[in-house]
Protein backbone atom coordinates (compact mmCIF):
# COMPACT_ATOMS: atom_id res chain seq x y z
CA UNK A 1 0.00 0.00 0.00
CA UNK A 2 2.91 2.42 0.79
CA UNK A 3 4.82 1.50 -2.38
CA UNK A 4 1.73 1.81 -4.76
CA UNK A 5 0.42 4.55 -3.02
CA UNK A 6 -3.15 2.79 -2.24
CA UNK A 7 -5.74 2.63 0.11
CA UNK A 8 -7.16 -0.77 1.88
CA UNK A 9 -10.77 -0.90 -0.17
CA UNK A 10 -7.65 -0.66 -3.14
CA UNK A 11 -6.10 -4.09 -2.46
CA UNK A 12 -8.04 -6.61 -4.30
CA UNK A 13 -6.31 -9.89 -3.31
CA UNK A 14 -6.86 -9.22 0.51
CA UNK A 15 -9.31 -12.63 0.43
CA UNK A 16 -7.96 -15.08 -1.67
CA UNK A 17 -9.22 -18.66 -2.71
CA UNK A 18 -7.12 -21.05 -4.27
CA UNK A 19 -8.70 -24.08 -6.58
CA UNK A 20 -6.69 -26.61 -7.86
CA UNK A 21 -7.66 -28.90 -10.09
CA UNK A 22 -6.89 -32.11 -12.03
CA UNK A 23 -6.99 -31.01 -16.25
CA UNK A 24 -7.04 -27.79 -18.21
CA UNK A 25 -10.82 -28.31 -19.33
CA UNK A 26 -11.27 -28.36 -15.30
CA UNK A 27 -10.20 -24.90 -14.88
CA UNK A 28 -12.27 -23.41 -17.27
CA UNK A 29 -15.79 -25.78 -16.05
CA UNK A 30 -14.44 -24.10 -12.26
CA UNK A 31 -14.20 -20.39 -13.80
CA UNK A 32 -17.94 -20.64 -15.07
CA UNK A 33 -18.69 -21.98 -11.82
CA UNK A 34 -17.35 -19.07 -9.65
CA UNK A 35 -18.20 -16.63 -12.11
CA UNK A 36 -22.10 -17.57 -11.86
CA UNK A 37 -22.15 -17.50 -8.42
CA UNK A 38 -20.38 -13.88 -8.17
CA UNK A 39 -19.87 -10.96 -10.35
CA UNK A 40 -16.40 -10.38 -11.87
CA UNK A 41 -14.85 -6.89 -11.36
CA UNK A 42 -13.99 -5.88 -15.11
CA UNK A 43 -10.55 -5.74 -15.77
CA UNK A 44 -9.58 -7.90 -12.96
CA UNK A 45 -9.41 -11.34 -15.41
CA UNK A 46 -6.17 -12.67 -16.34
CA UNK A 47 -5.78 -16.21 -18.29
CA UNK A 48 -2.17 -17.28 -17.91
CA UNK A 49 -2.95 -20.70 -19.08
CA UNK A 50 -3.66 -19.36 -22.11
CA UNK A 51 -0.70 -16.75 -22.36
CA UNK A 52 1.77 -17.84 -19.97
CA UNK A 53 4.35 -15.85 -18.06
CA UNK A 54 8.14 -16.27 -19.31
CA UNK A 55 8.96 -18.13 -16.27
CA UNK A 56 6.36 -20.78 -16.99
CA UNK A 57 3.84 -19.39 -14.51
CA UNK A 58 0.47 -20.79 -15.20
CA UNK A 59 -2.91 -19.71 -13.46
CA UNK A 60 -6.47 -18.33 -14.23
CA UNK A 61 -6.97 -14.52 -11.81
CA UNK A 62 -10.23 -13.49 -11.67
CA UNK A 63 -11.26 -11.09 -8.83
CA UNK A 64 -14.89 -11.26 -8.07
CA UNK A 65 -17.42 -9.01 -5.39
CA UNK A 66 -18.82 -11.00 -2.22
CA UNK A 67 -22.14 -10.81 -1.02
CA UNK A 68 -21.34 -7.82 0.79
CA UNK A 69 -19.43 -6.12 -1.95
CA UNK A 70 -15.53 -7.40 -1.15
CA UNK A 71 -13.29 -8.28 -3.23
CA UNK A 72 -12.03 -11.44 -3.42
CA UNK A 73 -9.24 -12.95 -5.47
CA UNK A 74 -9.82 -16.39 -7.14
CA UNK A 75 -6.57 -18.16 -8.38
CA UNK A 76 -7.68 -21.66 -10.63
CA UNK A 77 -4.71 -23.83 -11.64
CA UNK A 78 -3.47 -27.75 -12.18
CA UNK A 79 -1.70 -29.67 -10.02
CA UNK A 80 1.36 -29.32 -12.36
CA UNK A 81 0.67 -25.66 -12.36
CA UNK A 82 0.82 -25.20 -8.70
CA UNK A 83 4.23 -27.71 -8.63
CA UNK A 84 5.71 -24.45 -11.20
CA UNK A 85 4.01 -21.97 -8.88
CA UNK A 86 5.04 -23.25 -5.57
CA UNK A 87 8.80 -24.85 -6.11
CA UNK A 88 10.05 -23.03 -9.56
CA UNK A 89 10.68 -24.40 -13.02
CA UNK A 90 13.70 -26.31 -12.21
CA UNK A 91 12.12 -28.32 -9.06
CA UNK A 92 9.04 -29.30 -11.43
CA UNK A 93 11.68 -30.16 -14.13
CA UNK A 94 13.34 -32.37 -12.08
CA UNK A 95 9.87 -33.93 -10.48
CA UNK A 96 8.71 -34.72 -13.91
CA UNK A 97 11.97 -36.26 -14.68
CA UNK A 98 11.45 -38.44 -11.96
CA UNK A 99 8.25 -39.23 -12.70
CA UNK A 100 8.99 -40.75 -15.69
CA UNK A 101 11.59 -43.18 -14.75
CA UNK A 102 10.94 -46.62 -16.41
CA UNK A 103 8.40 -45.22 -18.50
CA UNK A 104 8.21 -43.21 -21.75
CA UNK A 105 10.22 -39.98 -21.69
CA UNK A 106 8.69 -37.03 -22.71
CA UNK A 107 8.43 -35.40 -26.31
CA UNK A 108 11.38 -33.28 -27.10
CA UNK A 109 9.20 -30.26 -28.27
CA UNK A 110 7.41 -31.05 -23.93
CA UNK A 111 11.11 -30.70 -22.87
CA UNK A 112 11.95 -27.89 -25.74
CA UNK A 113 9.35 -25.52 -23.97
CA UNK A 114 10.25 -26.69 -20.42
CA UNK A 115 13.87 -25.02 -21.10
CA UNK A 116 12.82 -22.33 -23.42
CA UNK A 117 13.07 -19.56 -20.47
CA UNK A 118 15.91 -21.52 -18.41
CA UNK A 119 18.33 -21.63 -21.97
CA UNK A 120 16.96 -17.95 -22.33
CA UNK A 121 18.16 -16.93 -18.72
CA UNK A 122 22.08 -19.44 -19.48
CA UNK A 123 22.36 -16.87 -22.46
CA UNK A 124 21.59 -13.57 -20.34
CA UNK A 125 24.05 -14.96 -17.57
CA UNK A 126 26.94 -15.82 -20.23
CA UNK A 127 26.57 -12.24 -21.54
CA UNK A 128 26.94 -10.45 -18.22
CA UNK A 129 30.26 -9.95 -15.96
CA UNK A 130 28.60 -8.52 -13.45
CA UNK A 131 26.15 -10.82 -11.01
CA UNK A 132 24.66 -7.88 -9.54
CA UNK A 133 23.75 -6.74 -13.32
CA UNK A 134 22.25 -10.62 -14.06
CA UNK A 135 20.18 -10.19 -10.83
CA UNK A 136 18.54 -7.49 -11.87
CA UNK A 137 17.64 -8.33 -14.95
CA UNK A 138 16.45 -11.93 -13.97
CA UNK A 139 14.16 -9.88 -11.04
CA UNK A 140 12.68 -7.67 -13.91
CA UNK A 141 11.66 -10.62 -15.93
CA UNK A 142 10.22 -12.82 -13.27
CA UNK A 143 8.39 -9.77 -11.68
CA UNK A 144 6.95 -7.26 -13.92
CA UNK A 145 3.72 -6.41 -15.34
CA UNK A 146 3.44 -7.75 -18.55
CA UNK A 147 1.72 -6.26 -21.97
CA UNK A 148 -0.12 -8.99 -24.62
CA UNK A 149 0.49 -7.88 -27.97
CA UNK A 150 0.02 -10.10 -31.35
CA UNK A 151 2.36 -10.30 -34.65
CA UNK A 152 0.43 -10.00 -38.20
CA UNK A 153 -0.54 -13.49 -37.94
CA UNK A 154 -2.43 -13.80 -34.54
CA UNK A 155 0.90 -15.17 -32.36
CA UNK A 156 0.96 -13.87 -28.73
CA UNK A 157 4.30 -11.94 -27.35
CA UNK A 158 4.46 -11.02 -23.70
CA UNK A 159 6.33 -8.39 -23.21
CA UNK A 160 7.08 -6.22 -20.10
CA UNK A 161 4.92 -2.96 -19.46
CA UNK A 162 6.56 -0.20 -21.39
CA UNK A 163 8.25 -2.21 -24.14
CA UNK A 164 8.47 -0.77 -27.38
CA UNK A 165 8.55 -2.93 -31.16
CA UNK A 166 12.22 -2.83 -31.00
CA UNK A 167 11.30 -5.57 -27.83
CA UNK A 168 8.83 -6.97 -30.06
CA UNK A 169 11.24 -7.39 -33.00
CA UNK A 170 13.77 -8.71 -31.01
CA UNK A 171 11.69 -10.87 -29.22
CA UNK A 172 10.53 -12.57 -33.02
CA UNK A 173 14.45 -12.73 -33.87
CA UNK A 174 17.73 -11.28 -33.52
CA UNK A 175 18.39 -10.36 -37.04
CA UNK A 176 14.76 -9.09 -37.05
CA UNK A 177 16.17 -6.29 -34.52
CA UNK A 178 19.10 -5.90 -36.18
CA UNK A 179 17.68 -5.23 -39.43
CA UNK A 180 14.87 -3.48 -38.35
CA UNK A 181 13.73 0.50 -39.86
CA UNK A 182 10.18 1.02 -38.99
CA UNK A 183 6.89 -0.20 -37.52
CA UNK A 184 3.63 -0.36 -37.81
CA UNK A 185 1.03 -0.55 -34.63
CA UNK A 186 -2.78 -1.68 -35.43
CA UNK A 187 -1.56 -1.01 -39.17
CA UNK A 188 -1.04 3.17 -38.92
CA UNK A 189 2.96 3.47 -39.32
CA UNK A 190 4.29 4.83 -35.80
CA UNK A 191 7.36 5.94 -33.78
CA UNK A 192 9.99 2.50 -32.87
CA UNK A 193 10.11 3.59 -29.41
CA UNK A 194 6.44 3.93 -28.76
CA UNK A 195 5.07 2.13 -25.89
CA UNK A 196 2.81 -0.86 -26.53
CA UNK A 197 -0.81 -1.79 -24.99
CA UNK A 198 -2.42 -4.68 -24.36
CA UNK A 199 -3.75 -6.33 -28.00
CA UNK A 200 -2.27 -4.04 -30.30
CA UNK A 201 -0.93 -6.06 -33.11
CA UNK A 202 2.48 -5.08 -34.25
CA UNK A 203 4.27 -5.53 -37.82
CA UNK A 204 7.97 -5.39 -38.11
CA UNK A 205 9.52 -3.29 -41.10
CA UNK A 206 12.88 -4.28 -42.18
CA UNK A 207 15.81 -3.96 -44.51
CA UNK A 208 18.69 -5.59 -45.84
CA UNK A 209 20.41 -1.91 -46.10
CA UNK A 210 19.71 -0.99 -42.31
CA UNK A 211 23.24 -0.32 -40.51
CA UNK A 212 21.77 -2.16 -37.62
CA UNK A 213 20.53 -0.72 -34.36
CA UNK A 214 21.79 2.40 -32.66
CA UNK A 215 22.81 2.48 -29.23
CA UNK A 216 20.19 5.07 -28.28
CA UNK A 217 17.84 1.88 -28.46
CA UNK A 218 19.05 0.74 -25.29
CA UNK A 219 17.68 4.10 -23.85
CA UNK A 220 14.05 2.75 -24.60
CA UNK A 221 13.87 -1.17 -24.36
CA UNK A 222 12.57 -2.48 -21.42
CA UNK A 223 13.15 -6.42 -22.12
CA UNK A 224 16.66 -7.99 -21.24
CA UNK A 225 16.21 -9.92 -24.69
CA UNK A 226 16.25 -6.50 -26.70
CA UNK A 227 18.82 -5.08 -24.02
CA UNK A 228 21.48 -8.33 -24.20
CA UNK A 229 21.23 -8.87 -28.61
CA UNK A 230 21.91 -4.93 -29.02
CA UNK A 231 24.61 -5.35 -26.85
CA UNK A 232 25.77 -8.57 -28.30
CA UNK A 233 25.59 -6.98 -31.65
CA UNK A 234 27.94 -4.03 -30.94
CA UNK A 235 30.38 -6.00 -29.43
CA UNK A 236 30.58 -8.40 -32.59
CA UNK A 237 29.78 -5.82 -35.30
CA UNK A 238 33.33 -3.24 -33.35
CA UNK A 239 34.69 -5.56 -31.92
CA UNK A 240 38.43 -4.66 -34.02
CA UNK A 241 37.46 -1.06 -33.20
CA UNK A 242 36.63 -1.84 -29.35
CA UNK A 243 39.54 -3.78 -29.07
CA UNK A 244 41.97 -0.79 -30.38
CA UNK A 245 39.92 1.53 -27.97
CA UNK A 246 40.17 -1.22 -24.87
CA UNK A 247 43.75 -1.29 -25.92
CA UNK A 248 44.35 2.03 -25.50
CA UNK A 249 42.12 3.15 -22.34
CA UNK A 250 44.43 0.23 -20.64
CA UNK A 251 47.79 1.74 -21.77
CA UNK A 252 46.95 4.91 -19.86
CA UNK A 253 45.86 3.47 -17.13
CA UNK A 254 48.90 1.59 -16.71
CA UNK A 255 50.73 4.81 -16.99
CA UNK A 256 48.49 7.09 -15.19
CA UNK A 257 49.68 4.32 -12.35
CA UNK A 258 53.30 4.79 -13.05
CA UNK A 259 53.62 0.85 -14.06
CA UNK A 260 55.61 0.08 -17.80
CA UNK A 261 53.33 -2.61 -19.70
CA UNK A 262 56.08 -5.06 -19.52
CA UNK A 263 55.82 -4.47 -15.36
CA UNK A 264 51.84 -5.72 -15.52
CA UNK A 265 51.21 -7.74 -18.47
CA UNK A 266 52.98 -11.07 -17.35
CA UNK A 267 50.80 -14.52 -17.25
CA UNK A 268 50.76 -14.61 -13.62
CA UNK A 269 48.97 -11.18 -13.21
CA UNK A 270 46.69 -11.53 -16.65
CA UNK A 271 45.45 -15.21 -15.60
CA UNK A 272 43.92 -14.08 -12.01
CA UNK A 273 42.22 -11.22 -13.98
CA UNK A 274 40.58 -12.78 -16.90
CA UNK A 275 39.48 -15.83 -14.66
CA UNK A 276 38.11 -13.19 -12.34
CA UNK A 277 35.89 -11.48 -15.25
CA UNK A 278 35.29 -14.68 -17.24
CA UNK A 279 37.27 -13.87 -20.48
CA UNK A 280 38.62 -16.48 -22.41
CA UNK A 281 41.58 -14.19 -23.74
CA UNK A 282 43.11 -10.75 -23.35
CA UNK A 283 41.16 -9.55 -27.01
CA UNK A 284 38.02 -10.33 -25.92
CA UNK A 285 39.54 -8.48 -21.90
CA UNK A 286 40.09 -5.36 -24.43
CA UNK A 287 36.93 -5.65 -26.23
CA UNK A 288 34.87 -5.63 -23.40
CA UNK A 289 36.75 -2.37 -22.35
CA UNK A 290 36.46 -0.58 -25.52
CA UNK A 291 32.92 -1.26 -25.34
CA UNK A 292 32.19 0.24 -22.00
CA UNK A 293 31.44 -3.40 -20.31
CA UNK A 294 33.78 -3.24 -18.13
CA UNK A 295 36.84 -0.28 -17.02
CA UNK A 296 40.07 0.23 -17.43
CA UNK A 297 40.73 0.89 -13.57
CA UNK A 298 38.83 -2.57 -12.69
CA UNK A 299 41.30 -4.22 -14.94
CA UNK A 300 44.66 -3.33 -13.63
CA UNK A 301 43.49 -2.90 -10.20
CA UNK A 302 42.93 -7.08 -10.39
CA UNK A 303 46.47 -7.03 -11.64
CA UNK A 304 48.10 -5.12 -9.27
CA UNK A 305 46.91 -7.53 -6.16
CA UNK A 306 48.38 -9.84 -7.89
CA UNK A 307 51.97 -7.70 -8.58
CA UNK A 308 51.85 -6.40 -4.74
CA UNK A 309 51.63 -10.28 -3.38
CA UNK A 310 54.49 -11.39 -5.41
CA UNK A 311 56.43 -7.87 -6.24
CA UNK A 312 56.41 -5.42 -3.93
CA UNK A 313 56.30 -6.52 -0.77
CA UNK A 314 59.16 -9.42 -1.49
CA UNK A 315 61.32 -6.66 -2.48
CA UNK A 316 61.31 -4.36 0.37
CA UNK A 317 61.60 -7.75 2.41
CA UNK A 318 65.04 -8.55 0.00
CA UNK A 319 65.89 -5.35 0.56
CA UNK A 320 65.64 -5.99 4.32
CA UNK A 321 67.51 -9.28 4.28
CA UNK A 322 70.09 -7.47 2.36
CA UNK A 323 70.83 -5.12 4.52
CA UNK A 324 71.58 -7.40 7.75
CA UNK A 325 74.29 -8.71 5.32
CA UNK A 326 76.00 -5.86 4.20
CA UNK A 327 78.22 -3.47 6.37
CA UNK A 328 79.84 -0.27 6.29
CA UNK A 329 77.85 1.18 3.30
CA UNK A 330 77.40 5.19 3.47
CA UNK A 331 73.32 5.66 3.78
CA UNK A 332 71.57 7.82 1.51
CA UNK A 333 68.40 9.10 1.56
CA UNK A 334 64.63 8.78 -0.13
CA UNK A 335 63.07 10.90 -1.70
CA UNK A 336 61.39 12.08 1.42
CA UNK A 337 65.07 12.70 3.04
CA UNK A 338 65.06 9.59 5.09
CA UNK A 339 67.53 6.74 5.70
CA UNK A 340 66.13 3.32 5.89
CA UNK A 341 68.70 2.12 7.48
CA UNK A 342 71.17 2.20 4.88
CA UNK A 343 68.80 0.99 1.93
CA UNK A 344 69.49 2.96 -1.21
CA UNK A 345 65.97 4.80 -3.10
CA UNK A 346 63.75 2.98 -0.72
CA UNK A 347 60.43 3.97 -0.97
CA UNK A 348 59.43 6.04 2.24
CA UNK A 349 56.31 7.86 2.73
CA UNK A 350 55.90 10.28 5.63
CA UNK A 351 52.40 9.43 7.16
CA UNK A 352 49.73 12.11 7.02
CA UNK A 353 48.72 10.64 10.74
CA UNK A 354 51.11 12.32 12.48
CA UNK A 355 53.17 14.91 9.95
CA UNK A 356 56.67 14.10 11.02
CA UNK A 357 59.60 17.02 10.38
CA UNK A 358 63.26 16.65 10.90
CA UNK A 359 63.80 17.20 14.62
CA UNK A 360 60.98 14.45 15.62
CA UNK A 361 61.46 11.29 16.96
CA UNK A 362 60.86 9.02 14.07
CA UNK A 363 60.11 5.35 13.69
CA UNK A 364 59.16 3.06 10.92
CA UNK A 365 57.03 0.55 9.68
CA UNK A 366 57.36 -2.26 6.87
CA UNK A 367 53.81 -1.82 4.82
CA UNK A 368 52.27 -4.83 2.47
CA UNK A 369 53.07 -3.46 -0.92
CA UNK A 370 53.84 0.65 -0.15
CA UNK A 371 57.38 0.31 1.17
CA UNK A 372 58.35 1.66 4.69
CA UNK A 373 55.45 4.32 5.96
CA UNK A 374 57.15 6.94 8.50
CA UNK A 375 55.54 7.64 12.03
CA UNK A 376 56.31 10.04 15.12
CA UNK A 377 57.26 8.59 17.95
CA UNK A 378 54.22 9.98 20.05
CA UNK A 379 51.59 9.21 17.05
CA UNK A 380 48.67 7.90 18.28
CA UNK A 381 49.15 4.96 15.80
CA UNK A 382 52.17 3.59 16.91
CA UNK A 383 50.95 1.70 19.42
CA UNK A 384 48.72 -0.32 17.16
CA UNK A 385 52.11 -0.92 15.02
CA UNK A 386 54.32 -2.10 17.80
CA UNK A 387 52.44 -5.44 18.46
CA UNK A 388 53.96 -6.38 14.52
CA UNK A 389 57.55 -6.01 16.13
CA UNK A 390 58.98 -8.49 13.07
CA UNK A 391 57.89 -4.87 10.50
CA UNK A 392 59.22 -2.31 12.25
CA UNK A 393 62.43 -0.91 10.97
CA UNK A 394 65.19 1.92 12.16
CA UNK A 395 65.06 5.31 10.31
CA UNK A 396 66.72 8.60 10.83
CA UNK A 397 66.53 12.03 9.20
CA UNK A 398 69.18 12.54 6.94
CA UNK A 399 71.11 15.60 8.12
CA UNK A 400 72.21 17.18 4.41
CA UNK A 401 68.87 16.83 3.29
CA UNK A 402 67.29 20.37 2.29
CA UNK A 403 64.05 18.89 1.40
CA UNK A 404 60.58 20.62 2.68
CA UNK A 405 57.94 19.44 4.81
CA UNK A 406 54.07 20.43 4.88
CA UNK A 407 52.66 20.31 8.72
CA UNK A 408 49.42 21.56 9.97
CA UNK A 409 48.93 23.37 12.99
CA UNK A 410 45.44 24.30 14.91
CA UNK A 411 44.64 28.05 16.72
CA UNK A 412 42.28 28.27 19.10
CA UNK A 413 41.25 32.17 19.61
CA UNK A 414 38.61 34.28 20.20
CA UNK A 415 37.39 35.88 17.32
CA UNK A 416 37.74 39.37 16.52
CA UNK A 417 38.39 41.79 13.71
CA UNK A 418 41.92 41.91 11.91
CA UNK A 419 42.76 38.55 13.92
CA UNK A 420 43.60 36.57 10.57
CA UNK A 421 45.76 39.61 9.29
CA UNK A 422 47.69 39.45 12.37
CA UNK A 423 48.24 35.69 12.56
CA UNK A 424 49.49 35.75 8.85
CA UNK A 425 51.64 39.06 9.71
CA UNK A 426 53.38 37.14 12.45
CA UNK A 427 53.88 34.18 10.53
CA UNK A 428 55.34 36.02 7.84
CA UNK A 429 58.32 37.38 10.17
CA UNK A 430 59.50 33.41 10.36
CA UNK A 431 61.22 31.22 7.15
CA UNK A 432 57.97 29.05 7.29
CA UNK A 433 55.72 29.57 3.97
CA UNK A 434 52.00 29.56 4.03
CA UNK A 435 50.34 26.78 1.81
CA UNK A 436 46.50 27.03 3.20
CA UNK A 437 44.19 28.78 5.44
CA UNK A 438 41.02 27.23 6.45
CA UNK A 439 38.81 29.22 9.58
CA UNK A 440 35.53 28.67 10.77
CA UNK A 441 33.60 30.78 14.20
CA UNK A 442 31.43 29.56 16.55
CA UNK A 443 28.32 30.17 18.16
CA UNK A 444 30.83 31.24 21.06
CA UNK A 445 32.62 33.37 18.92
CA UNK A 446 35.54 31.07 19.11
CA UNK A 447 37.57 31.33 16.06
CA UNK A 448 39.67 28.03 14.95
CA UNK A 449 41.96 27.95 12.35
CA UNK A 450 43.77 25.22 10.51
CA UNK A 451 47.04 26.75 8.42
CA UNK A 452 49.39 24.21 6.24
CA UNK A 453 52.81 25.73 6.87
CA UNK A 454 55.84 24.40 4.85
CA UNK A 455 59.01 24.16 6.82
CA UNK A 456 62.43 22.55 6.83
CA UNK A 457 63.15 21.46 10.12
CA UNK A 458 61.00 21.18 13.58
CA UNK A 459 63.02 24.78 14.38
CA UNK A 460 61.49 26.65 11.57
CA UNK A 461 57.95 24.86 12.96
CA UNK A 462 58.78 25.92 16.87
CA UNK A 463 59.43 30.14 15.95
CA UNK A 464 56.51 29.79 13.96
CA UNK A 465 54.29 28.75 16.24
CA UNK A 466 55.88 30.61 19.17
CA UNK A 467 55.39 33.62 16.85
CA UNK A 468 51.37 32.92 16.55
CA UNK A 469 51.22 32.81 20.13
CA UNK A 470 52.26 36.32 20.32
CA UNK A 471 49.35 37.26 18.34
CA UNK A 472 46.44 39.39 20.84
CA UNK A 473 43.24 37.00 21.76
CA UNK A 474 45.35 33.75 20.94
CA UNK A 475 44.87 31.25 23.33
CA UNK A 476 45.82 27.78 22.20
CA UNK A 477 48.52 26.42 19.37
CA UNK A 478 48.73 23.09 18.36
CA UNK A 479 49.88 20.80 15.90
CA UNK A 480 47.73 18.55 14.62
CA UNK A 481 48.16 14.76 14.81
CA UNK A 482 50.20 15.05 18.02
CA UNK A 483 49.19 13.87 21.34
CA UNK A 484 50.84 17.14 23.33
CA UNK A 485 51.73 20.55 22.47
CA UNK A 486 55.12 20.55 20.54
CA UNK A 487 56.65 23.05 23.15
CA UNK A 488 55.21 21.56 26.05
Amino acid sequence: MKRDNKTLDQIYDLFALRILVNSIKDCYAALGVVHEMYSPMPGRFKDYIAVPKPNMYQSIHTTLLGDKGTPFEVQIRTWDMHRVAEYGIAAHWAYKEASYFGKKQPSVKVQEDKLAWLRETLEWQSEMQDPQEFLNTLKTELFEDEVYVFTPKGAIKVLPRGATPIDFAYTIHAEIGNRMTGCKINSKMMPIITPLQSGDIVEIITSDNSKGPSRDWLKFVKSSTAKNRIKSWFKKEQKAENIEKGKDLIEKEVKRIGFSHSDLFKTEYIDPMLEKYRYKNLDEMYAAVGFGANSAVKIIARMLQEYRKEHQEEDIEKKIEELKKAKHRKPKPSNSGIVVKGIDNCLVKLSKCCNPVPGDEIVGYITKGRGVSVHRKDCVNVKDLLSEENRMIDVEWYDENNTSYQVEIEIYSNDRSGLLMDILREIGTTKAKILGVNTKTTKERIAIMNITLEVENLDELNKAQKAIRKVDSVYEVKRKGKVDNILN
